[in-house]
């Protein structure tokens, strides 16, 4: 106890951030530090039944007048998670604003669907934006723009801590690390805190608002569904987690249990070794979280009120300038143990389409998708119900270098999977079938010509083409 009252002393004298968060910060340390993580005992878990894990197929339709789907909707808030910086994919700024077909952001399509669905059937469903001090200031400049909407936009922060230094559990920030570097914000957990700090929970419930849907800003596929609130409402559902099939590229994505009577999430960072593979296998865990998420507004206050939100806490280790920190983090898909009559609906794979890479933008910007009214809608013409995989080398992580490389887009209907490798650039019409495979030789620039068809090929220079 000694490093935490070491540690109160030295937060005390941070000016740079608010008494709710240094409060919520010595508290997340002294959680870490008693180490209270839940334990998970294997043979306890249960698979969850179709009343826990509800099959969007069972979901009533929604009501056909529009007087009572305006009604639905007047209770509902969008939240999407913009902390998140653009950098992985070689952009500066916020990650919400790189463009994702027709020269429109992330930003710009969520701004039309809202508004698509507000001037439809005449309700106020309003955007809010939870940012980090790393997009807050970007974020607000760039959402002037949509200050003529038939929209309103609300941006809240969310928490912003010290860095931890591992050696003598001191703040960064506080050994002279002056910059941005010496803080982090604590994972999307924050959201419920953060949301009821900034005085909009309690703005948005004085409005009337029932229920907030929570999602990141990258998942194309998040968008406003009645079917899932209209059963929210009516069954009295405090959560909602939306779980999709896992496929072989989703094995680490947290899944939904049932333990000790509570719906619960299972994180790969809470599986004991010996059964990392069996939580990996398609099997016995057949769903993973989305991260799109419907919460109660009222039983957000009741428990953020009551500090009952203990969600696990992930460690997650940096370096800044040489020096070993701490970050401890809380994830918010964590929080559905603690709320009443907690389900999760296992929902189309079309409501999870995150754009993490370069290749996932390959798959939106090509003509497996159509953009209608700002929602992004899948090719009928695609037979196989699973995307293609898609993998492009280094020479394609930055979104600048990606599309410099491609002349327009490939046709991509009939595509099983595609991996480029080296220095490869893509000509204007050209169709990829089944398998290829594209790998220039090392120091070679190879380029594929406008309008050629290939089909289950590996190429590694231009006489296989």
């Amino acid at each position: 106890m000694e490093k935490l009252d070491h540690l109160k002393s030295a937060v005390a004298s941070l000016s740079q951030i608010s008494e709710n968060e240094k409060n919520g910060f010595i508290n997340l340390v002294a959680r870490y530090l008693s180490g209270e993580a839940q334990h998970i005992e294997w043979s306890k878990i249960q698979t969850p039944t179709d009343e826990v894990v509800v099959p969007y197929d069972t979901l009533a339709p929604t009501p056909d007048d529009p007087a009572e789907t305006k009604k639905l909707l007047d209770k509902l808030v969008v939240l999407k998670l913009n902390g998140g910086l653009g950098t992985t994919m070689g952009c500066t700024g916020p990650k919400s604003v790189i463009e994702v077909r027709n020269g429109l952001t992330f930003l710009d399509l969520i701004v039309i669907q809202i508004e698509h669905l507000n001037s439809k059937y005449g309700c106020n469903v309003p955007l809010v934006l939870m940012n980090s001090f790393n997009t807050h200031d970007d974020t607000l400049k760039i959402v002037e723009k949509y200050s003529k909407s038939n929209i309103d936009i609300h941006t809240f922060n969310q928490s912003q801590y010290p860095r931890l230094v591992v050696e003598d559990f001191s703040p960064l920030p506080s050994k002279g690390q002056a910059g941005k570097d010496g803080w982090y914000p604590p994972g999307h957990g924050d959201v419920f805190p953060s949301l009821k700090n900034s005085g909009k929970l309690d703005a948005f419930l004085s409005q009337g608002k029932e229920y907030v849907f929570v999602a990141n800003s990258d998942n194309l596929g998040a968008i406003v569904d009645l079917k899932i609130l209209h059963h929210l409402i009516k069954n009295k559902n405090e959560y909602c987690m939306e779980v999709t099939p896992k496929t072989l590229a989703d094995v680490k994505g947290g899944t939904l249990i049932s333990y000790e009577g509570k719906v619960q999430l299972l994180e790969i960072a809470q599986v004991p070794d010996e059964h990392v593979n069996e939580f990996k296998s398609i099997e016995k865990f057949k769903i993973f979280n989305t991260n799109n998420l419907w919460v109660n507004l009222n039983a957000i206050k009741r428990l953020v009120e009551a500090d009952a939100l203990k969600m696990e806490i992930i460690p997650n280790p940096k370096e800044v300038d040489g020096i070993k920190v701490l970050q401890l983090e809380t994830a918010a898909g964590a929080a559905i143990r603690f709320f009443d009559h907690a389900i999760g609906i296992n929902v189309p794979r079309s409501r999870f389409l995150p754009v993490k890479a370069t290749s996932d933008l390959l798959l939106v910007q090509s003509d497996l998708y159509t953009l209608v009214d700002g929602f992004v809608i899948r090719n009928k013409a695609r037979a196989n119900p699973a995307n293609p995989s898609i993998e492009l080398g280094p020479e394609f992580k930055k979104v600048g270098n990606f599309l410099s490389r491609f002349k327009s887009i490939p046709s991509i209907i009939d595509l099983d999977s595609l991996k480029v490798s080296g220095d490869v650039w893509f000509g204007a019409g050209i169709v990829l079938k089944g398998k290829v495979t594209i790998a220039a030789k090392s120091g070679v620039k190879l380029e594929i010509p406008d309008g050629a068809v290939i089909e289950n090929k590996d190429i590694n220079g231009p006489e296989d083409i």
